[in-house]
């Protein structure tokens, strides 16, 4: 297997952890397993400098960091005025050299001020910005982050479009590839007819070390930066065998609802208040189940032919915290996953490869049968709304099959 995260920060952005850079990045992807991480950022003069720094290349594309495989990402945020609204659109953007990211710097700094932000934020249309970087190389990708999420994407309640030809007009066709986010996942994407080209790739969007891979994509083996993008036109699902994703209902942004109001609740119950908040009479922050339902053209359980596989997974300190009932970054977390890394080797071998005996052998047995409920998707799961993340038990005995507790 090789597994890839293509999306995350440096310590560059906004909220994002001092420890964000390549050498804790190179360590944490030993640690959860990963073989080749996206840099993230490289828009940011600084972090670019960094990245020139620390990065051997290795082939076309390919940059490695102390046995980790590094490739040349950095998500933009394209705010712009079109079709009587304003839009809001996150984009990831590939360079497969540091001559044309350099390049792409030099045509994005036109639009925005890349020292601001590890995101930078571009007053450029979304399609003019495709057109322009397919000018400099037709070898760099682009591809909608967290493609749902209410704020900041391209199927976005607040700010989005209701389609990719409305975005990308001429240059859809260069659009290969979309993001699913923690909130969705690819069987929610499969019940729109007008995805089935795209390949749906998942990554961790990480502002820390500590959750890189949260949501990743497995190769049979190592890729290419040119075979990546064979690979994205054609969906080749013998060499890109699956997706690592969340429970799409741990997502903060899953369902619809209020923070401060403290309001929950599902999409058919939000078109029932006509989406709006009982509680302040506000309109809900409408989430991306409801998004989904909104826009897509089949029933849930639709699969299309030459689809990528996914797995739903929930990340080791999460499954530690649940069994213990306690924080995820506490000492007890921190201690016995400290242990399992030093017994496995690393976080996937644990979550992915391990068979039942070796994880009823050198695991606490309340651990093994809680990573056998998540992969078997007998989980407990409270959806995530208006930023607040969903929360998952994997450790009750009665759990039934990926029930979701709605209060």
């Amino acid at each position: 297997m090789f597994i890839c995260d293509f999306h995350i920060h440096s310590k560059f952005s906004r909220a994002t952890s001092k420890d964000m850079d390549i050498d804790n990045l190179s360590k944490w992807a030993k640690i959860k397993g990963v073989n080749l991480l996206g840099t993230g950022d490289f828009t940011h003069p600084l972090w670019f400098i960094e990245l020139k720094n620390k990065l051997k290349p290795c082939e076309y594309g390919i940059y490695s960091n102390d046995g980790i495989y590094y490739m040349l990402t950095a998500e933009v945020s394209n705010i712009y005025f079109k079709l009587d609204r304003t839009h809001k659109i996150h984009n990831i953007l590939f360079a497969p050299s540091f001559e044309v990211a350099s390049e792409i710097n030099k045509t994005l700094a036109e639009y925005g001020n890349l020292h601001v932000d590890g995101r930078p934020i571009l007053n450029l249309d979304c399609a003019r910005m495709v057109k322009k970087l397919r000018s400099i190389s037709e070898d760099i990708i682009i591809v909608p982050a967290h493609a749902w999420t209410p704020h900041f994407s391209i199927f976005g309640e607040n700010s989005g479009f209701d389609s990719l030809e409305q975005c990308f007009e001429d240059e859809t066709a260069y659009i290969y590839s979309i993001e699913t986010g923690l909130s969705s996942d690819p069987a929610m994407n499969w019940r729109w007819s007008k995805l089935d080209k795209c390949c749906l790739i998942s990554n961790s969007d990480s502002h820390s070390p500590r959750k890189i891979a949260r949501e990743a994509n497995v190769f049979k083996e190592k890729v290419g930066y040119k075979e990546l993008i064979d690979i994205f036109k054609t969906k080749d699902n013998k060499k890109f065998l699956y997706t690592i994703e969340f429970f799409p209902e741990e997502g903060k942004y899953h369902w619809d609802g209020h923070r401060l109001c403290n309001k929950r609740v599902s999409p058919k119950e939000a078109r029932e208040l006509n989406n709006i908040c009982p509680v302040c009479g506000r309109k809900f922050t409408i989430g991306v189940m409801h998004r989904v339902e909104e826009l897509s053209d089949r029933e849930e359980g639709f699969i299309p032919q030459n689809y990528i596989p996914y797995k739903n997974f929930v990340p080791l300190c999460e499954i530690i915290a649940s069994v213990f009932n306690v924080g995820p970054d506490t000492m007890t977390v921190e201690n016995e996953y400290n242990k399992l890394i030093q017994i496995f080797g690393n976080e996937f071998k644990i979550l992915v490869e391990a068979d039942e005996k070796e994880l009823q052998k050198n695991c606490n047995s309340l651990i093994a049968n809680a990573i056998l409920n998540v992969r078997n998707a007998k989980v407990d799961v409270t959806p995530g709304y208006d930023g607040v993340y969903g929360k998952v038990n994997v450790a009750a005995e009665n759990i039934g099959e990926k029930q979701l507790s709605f209060f």
